[in-house]
This record gives structure tokens, sequence and C-alpha cells, in this order.
């Protein structure tokens, strides 16, 4: 393993000496001949990195494993999980690690983590290797995530490894390189608070406050601060996932970030056909993670933080649960308000009003009685109010919103193009996903980098670009599945 030199200049080690107990010095795995296929050189640019020196030799071999960074020090993570429901003691990083942390010019951290990059302690018998579909997903849905406005890690690269990773068939491996504001996880805290040494819940706490939440620092109980930030952040989170029709797949606690970022997008998929039951993973059988359950799950997850951060709370566990219990309990309603706010955006209101959740719910029951396509019928409302489109919505809610418009005495022009900003044209369709990554693992990248360009710029009017708007065809939807790629 040899260092690379100015490719990631600067790397800081926050994390690791802060908590060494959550921290396994390691090294990535050497692959045969790397290749890098896709580049995210404005999220380079961004983070101070040169696109140049990221492309060269030093570092393509970086992305992909064969070389670290000078000064770096590679660690995998450790954590736990509640996976479907069921706890399970020590996951961590089983083929992923952090290269370290940039400090960016206004003072923000990121950290530079690997996926894919080699077996680790963590390894639970697998082969810490990762395909490329997988990760060209990652990418794809990270980007399309980033340019809708939601808060997400980010992809900065994807390079090929040059070997094959068995799965149910040979597929080429890759490393995806993965920016995220933090790796903190709610399994994090779970896994912490289940070590001998009880300070280490606290230094975590204390290192979440400092990283994300630093106005808890100052609060009469930074712990009880600390929760309610987070409660609040995937209230947000969640809500604007619901917004969009996505469905994360696999929110297994793990999977939930302590800074409010969307993480892991393995089985994830953007619905069509509106209907709050609809699941994509393969691996949901019981249907726990479907679109419709995503709030009432990210309250569940929230709990189990809460469970850690009790001993912080209060000496009496019984006032330590009240305490808990108020944040908690305070989760709907703040999901709610997210939700309604974001309602009202995607129809054009500006001000809250009585009847509002009945107009909104009401929009919610046509669709699902229709299989409207989800993203495709709000983008033509705007279209609806210029009366340059017509739309299967029944004339009784179509009445009911124009009184709602006109009530609000704002221009409709200006409100439709609003609405435009609002409204997504173009999202990841499930089966452009799906093509682009079959045409990718075949070793035509050109798709994949066409749809990129679309699902990034997710509210343009390019004519040219209609295939990519409509739903999939029914028959499509009624099969497709997604897998984790694990």
């Amino acid at each position: 393993m040899t260092a690379a030199t100015e490719v990631l200049p600067g790397l800081d080690h926050w994390f690791a000496r802060d908590l060494p107990e959550l921290a396994v010095a390691w090294q990535p795995s050497a692959v045969p001949a790397p290749e890098l296929v896709a580049l995210n050189e404005a999220l380079a640019v961004s983070l101070g990195l040169s696109p140049s020196a990221l492309r060269s030799a030093d570092g393509v071999a970086v992305l992909a494993g064969n070389a670290v960074p000078a000064g770096a020090q590679p660690v995998a993570m450790a954590y736990a999980g509640h996976q479907f429901g069921n706890y399970s003691p020590r996951l961590g990083d089983g083929r992923a690690l952090l290269l370290g942390e940039l400090t960016l010019a206004d003072g923000r951290r990121r950290d530079v983590h690997l996926k894919g990059s080699g077996r680790t302690p963590f390894a639970r018998g697998g082969d810490g290797k990762a395909a490329l579909g997988p990760m060209l997903r990652e990418f794809l849905i990270a980007e399309a995530m980033h340019a809708l406005g939601v808060p997400t890690t980010r992809a900065l690269a994807v390079a090929t490894t040059g070997e094959q990773v068995v799965r149910e068939t040979a597929l080429p491996g890759a490393v995806l390189t993965r920016v995220a504001a933090s790796h903190l996880r709610v399994g994090m805290f779970e896994y912490a608070a289940r070590l001998p040494d009880p300070t280490v819940v606290q230094r975590l706490a204390d290192h979440a406050i400092a990283r994300h939440h630093p106005s808890a620092a100052a609060a009469e109980q930074p712990s009880v601060a600390l929760l309610s930030a987070v409660v609040d952040a995937q209230a947000s989170l969640v809500a604007r996932w619901m917004l969009l029709g996505f469905i994360h797949g696999v929110m297994n606690t793990d999977n939930m970030t302590i800074s409010g970022e969307g993480i892991d997008y393995g089985p994830c998929a953007f619905m069509d056909r509106y209907d709050p039951q609809t699941v994509f993973s393969s691996i949901d059988h019981g249907g726990r993670y479907a679109y419709g359950n995503q709030p009432g799950i990210a309250q569940w997850n929230l709990a189990r933080l809460a469970e850690t951060l009790l001993p912080l709370m209060a000496d009496d566990e019984e006032a330590a649960v009240a305490l808990a219990m108020e944040q908690l309990e305070r989760f709907p309603e703040r999901f709610q308000q997210h939700w309604s706010a974001g309602m009202r955006a995607k129809l054009g209101l500006v001000d809250e009003a009585d009847g509002d959740r009945e107009l909104f719910n009401d929009l919610l029951a046509e669709l699902a009685s229709m299989r409207a396509d989800y993203t495709g019928t709000f983008r033509s409302l705007a279209d609806v109010l210029r009366c340059a489109a017509a739309t299967a919505l029944p004339e009784g809610w179509l009445s009911r919103w124009r009184a709602r418009l006109a009530a609000e005495g704002r221009d409709i022009a200006g409100v439709a193009d609003e609405m435009d900003r609002v409204n997504p044209r173009f999202i990841p369709r499930n089966h452009h996903v799906e093509r682009v990554l079959d045409a990718a693992t075949a070793g035509d990248m050109q798709p994949f980098e066409e749809l990129l360009e679309v699902v990034t710029h997710p509210y343009d009017v390019r004519p040219e670009w209609a295939e990519f708007e409509g739903a999939a065809a029914e028959e499509f939807a009624a099969t497709h599945r997604t897998f984790c790629g694990t």
C-alpha cells in the first residue's frame, strides 16, 4: 500500500481521536486494475479538491483503495443496529473505511468514506466487496436527492477494480467514495451504550453535538437538546422523502444518521403510481419499510436513540424516560408541520388554513384510487392552472383547490411558476435506473451519464428529455424489485 500525495490533502481524524473505542485502524484491499468510471467534479471542487488530481493515477489508486492519501489513517467504524426490528449487536463497516475528514473553507467538516474497499473485522463472513451496479445506484440516487434539495450523503466517485465479485452471478467490482456530514448513526449509539465504559456514550453525544447540533451544548440538558435536534432533523428528512414519493427500503437504525442526511441508498426507489403500501425491496417481505410506514419507522428508530441517552438525561430513570418521551411524542407533530408546509408548496399555497389537511388527504385518496403517477400529477397541476393541460382529478377536488388559491389572492401565473420550482419533472424512474445500470454493468457508461444529467436537473423544461418523464408500464411496476447489493 503506497501513500498518494495531493489527492485528498488535509485529512483530519477527529472521529478516531475522540472515539477510539468505535474505530478500528484498517487498510483497504488492493485491487488488480482500478479504473475511474464516474467522478463528481462539482462536488470535488466544492470540497477544495482537484478533479485532475483525482483523475490521475495516484487519484484513481486512492479512490479504488490501492493507496491511501498521505497522512490518512483509515478506520472501520463500529456500530450496532436494529435490522427489520431485530437487534444486531455488532455490525460496523464490514466493507467500508473512513479515510478521514476534510475541513471546508467555512469550517464545516465532511467525511470521506470508501465503500466496497474489502473485508474488515466487521465483515461477518462477507467478502467486503461491492458490485458496480449498486455503487452507481447510490451515486445516481444521492446526486438526484441533492439536486432535489434533500439532505443527503453524496457520491464523489466510483472506480471499478478489475475483478469480479460473486453475487447471484459474477459482476464487475467497484468502490464508491462517499462524502457525508458524518457517518454517525443511531446504531453507533446503540453499540456505544452496551460497551463496558459508560463514558463512551457521553463522548459520542458530545462529538455529535459539536459536529451537528452545536446549539445543544449550551442547553440546560444537552443530551435532551441533542435528541430534540435529531428528532426534528429526521422529521424534516422523512417528510421530504414522502413529498417526493421516495422509499428508502431499509430504514434500519444503522441507516439513520444523527445529522439528518439520507444514507445507504441500497434497495431504494421512487414510487410511480401512488400507493402507500408500495414496497420494492426484495428483503422487505412484510412491508415494514413500505412508503406509508416511513414516518412511524423513523419515530421507532428515534426511540432506540433515546434509550441510549437515558443515563445522560437524568440520574433517576423515571425522570429520564419522561424527558425522552416528551421529545419522541413531538415527532408526529414536527413531521406533520414539515410535510404540510411541503404539500402547500407543491399545491402553490402559502398560508395555513382550516381544511388544508382534508384537502391534502383527499388528493392522496384520489391518487390512490386512480393509481395516478405521483410525480407526474403534481408536476401537471401548474399547467392545469395555466389551462395548458388536462387532468383526470375530479372537478370537485379541483374546485376546492382553486378556491383555496383564490383566497390567497396571488397572481396565478406566478403561482404556477413557483409550483414548477417545487414539483420535479424528472426523478430517477425505476425502469430507467435499471436500464442504465444494466448497460453500465455490461461496459457502457453512456446511458448512466445521460440519466445522471437528467436527474440532477429535475426542474428543467427539456423537450429532448421527454422519454424520462413518464411512469413505467404497469407490468414493470408490478414485478420490479430492488436489492441491497451486498
